[in-house]
Formats: structure tokens, sequence, C-alpha cells
């Protein structure tokens, strides 16, 4: 099991997406590089940074790949059929995990429960808000891959279904992916192993082991 120790930044506006991104690129890179499913060997670049702070987890995924796809852009949307990154968490314990979802636009889908059915769907009006910021770069050749970057930054009460004051000391579970249902080359990459015979991302028995620093 991976284990990862997220560090505390300082945030005056958890909302101010670009100056977050710029502490993120400063905060130290972890790869996601498992392509645990031999049907889908196909494997982008990617990493993500993780940090908090007194208001906010803040993520920053950082992706080439040969294609990307945004086609979805209302909360809940479909968006792993899309270029899509994602992070699974639960906390201490809990059998319950959260499950947040972003195709390369920053669209978001949120949900909670303790298995992949019967889950509860956030609300619109509370995804709307966690902030995100988004950057895409242009392949320079049809050879080359096209670069994007997702910011991220989740409020403490996104995490509706407890009630934090403080990340500080708290230890979770949890694991990182990037997927791409629809695309030329549907793909399912993730950070922490998954032994399934079948790609399945809502499996917490595989989660890693993080503390909030």
């Amino acid at each position: 099991m991976k284990t990862l120790s997220v560090p505390y930044i300082h945030a005056d506006n958890i909302y101010a997406v670009d100056e977050i991104s710029a502490k993120l690129d400063h905060v130290h890179q972890e790869l996601i590089k498992i392509t645990p499913w031999a049907a889908y060997p196909y494997k982008p670049e990617l990493a993500f940074a993780i940090a908090y702070s007194d208001q906010a987890v803040f993520l920053k995924f950082y992706v080439e790949e040969k294609h990307i796809r945004a086609v979805y852009s209302e909360p809940n949307d479909p968006v792993y059929k899309d270029s899509c990154v994602e992070f699974f968490v639960s906390f201490g314990d809990e059998k319950e995990y959260y499950n947040f979802e972003f195709n390369c636009a920053g669209t978001c889908l949120l949900s909670f429960g303790e298995k992949r059915s019967n889950r509860i769907m956030s609300g619109d009006e509370l995804i709307k808000t966690i902030s995100s910021r988004s950057a895409i770069k242009p392949a320079n050749s049809k050879d080359s891959n096209i670069g994007w970057e997702l910011t991220i930054s989740i409020p403490f009460s996104a995490f509706q279904y407890h009630q934090f004051k403080s990340l500080k000391g708290k230890k979770c579970r949890a694991n990182f992916y990037k997927c791409g249902d629809d695309l030329p080359e549907p793909h399912f990459v993730v950070w922490n192993e998954i032994k399934t015979e079948e790609p399945d991302y809502h499996r917490p028995e595989f989660f890693g082991s993080v503390e909030f620093n």
C-alpha cells in the first residue's frame, strides 16, 4: 500500500485558484502510473500534487495524453467518459467514501456512499462551491501529446457528511485516478494498485494511506 503525507499551505482566499495553482507547483508530485488491466494498456503521462489549508483541500493534476475530450459541462454529468481525473477518499476507518471526478474542463461529479451502487449524489449548489482552473496546451504536431493541467480547490464544506474544522493530523485512505471511457484509447490508470479482473475504481479496500501533516 502506498502512503502519502499532505503538506499544509497558507491560503487567505481558497477561491484564488491561480495563486493556489502556483503554490502547488512547489509541492511534491506523485505519479499516477499503474495500469492494472491488460485490456487497457494505454498510459498517459500524469502526476498530481495535493495540499491543504485551514479551509480547503487543494489538488493539481498534470496530464499529457494523445487525445482529450470535454463534452460534459453540468454538475454530476458522466465526466468519466471525457478526459477525467479522480480523487476518492474515506476518513478514518469509515466504509463510506467520497468520489470527486473532474473532466479536463473542470466539470465535477461528486457522490458519497459505501459502494458503487446506491450512492448519494451531491447537489448542484454544493458542487459549485468547488473551484477549478483548467489550462490546456494544444499539441505541436500530430504525433505530440496534448498537455493539460487542472487545479482544484475543495472547501471543507464539500465533505458534507463531515464537520471538519481542521484536517491537521487526520488520517484517511484515498486513491487517485485517470480515465477516459469514450476516448479513442480508453484507459484506466491508478495511483495505488487495484487487484480486480475488470476496471473498478469503487474499491476502497485498495485505497492508499494518506495523512495531513
